[in-house]
C-alpha cells in the first residue's frame, strides 16, 4: 500500500463521516448518505482499500471521533441501535468491490452494490433485533423494509457513478 492509496481509503472514510452527517431521524435508524459512500469506496477503491476505508471509519468512530450520525462516537453507538449497520460498511465496501473486480461492468458494479446494501441489511437487522429484546420483527419493520427503496436507488446511483468517479481522480 503506498500513500497514494493511504490517501484515498481516508477519502473515503471522511466521505463516509460527511454522509453520516447528512440525516434525517425516522426512529431508531436514520436515514443518511453513508450508504453510498461505503459502496462508492469499493467500487471506486477495490475490494481491499475499500474495506480498508472503511474499517478506519470504524475504528475512528468507536475511539469516540464523532463521525457517526449526529456527531456521535465510541462504542456506545456499536452496541446501540445503529450498531450492526456501521459494523457492516467494511464487509460491504469488500463485497462491492469484490464483484466489481470479478466482472468490471454496470451489472457488477450492481449486484456488487446491492449484496453490499444486503450485508449492511442483515448485520443491521440482527443488532437492531437484539437492541429491542429479540424481536426480530420489528427490527425489520423499523430498521430495514423503510430503507429498502432509498438503498437501492443509492447502489443504482452508486453503479452509475463509480466509473466517472474512477476517472475524476484517476483510478482505473
Amino acid at each position: 500500500m503506498n500513500n497514494r492509496d493511504v490517501a484515498f481509503a481516508a477519502l473515503f472514510a471522511a466521505l463516509t463521516a460527511v454522509g453520516a452527517q447528512i440525516s434525517i431521524p425516522i426512529g431508531p435508524v436514520p436515514i443518511t448518505l453513508q450508504v453510498l459512500f461505503v459502496l462508492l469506496s469499493g467500487l471506486v477503491l477495490g475490494a481491499r482499500l475499500g474495506f480498508l476505508s472503511q474499517l478506519a471509519y470504524v475504528v475512528m468512530g468507536a475511539v469516540g471521533l464523532p463521525v457517526f450520525a449526529g456527531f456521535q462516537g465510541g462504542f456506545a453507538v456499536l452496541y446501540g441501535p445503529t450498531g450492526g449497520y456501521i459494523v457492516a460498511f467494511p464487509i460491504a465496501a469488500f463485497m462491492a468491490g469484490y464483484l466489481t473486480e470479478k466482472t468490471e461492468k454496470k451489472a457488477g458494479m450492481l449486484a456488487g452494490s446491492l449484496v453490499g446494501v444486503g450485508v449492511i441489511y442483515l448485520l443491521g437487522w440482527l443488532r437492531l433485533g437484539l437492541f429491542l429484546g429479540g424481536d426480530l420483527h420489528r427490527a425489520l419493520l423499523l430498521g430495514v423494509l423503510p430503507f429498502v427503496p432509498l438503498d437501492v436507488g443509492k447502489a443504482a446511483l452508486a453503479a452509475l457513478i463509480a466509473d466517472r468517479v474512477k476517472k475524476a481522480i484517476n483510478i482505473g
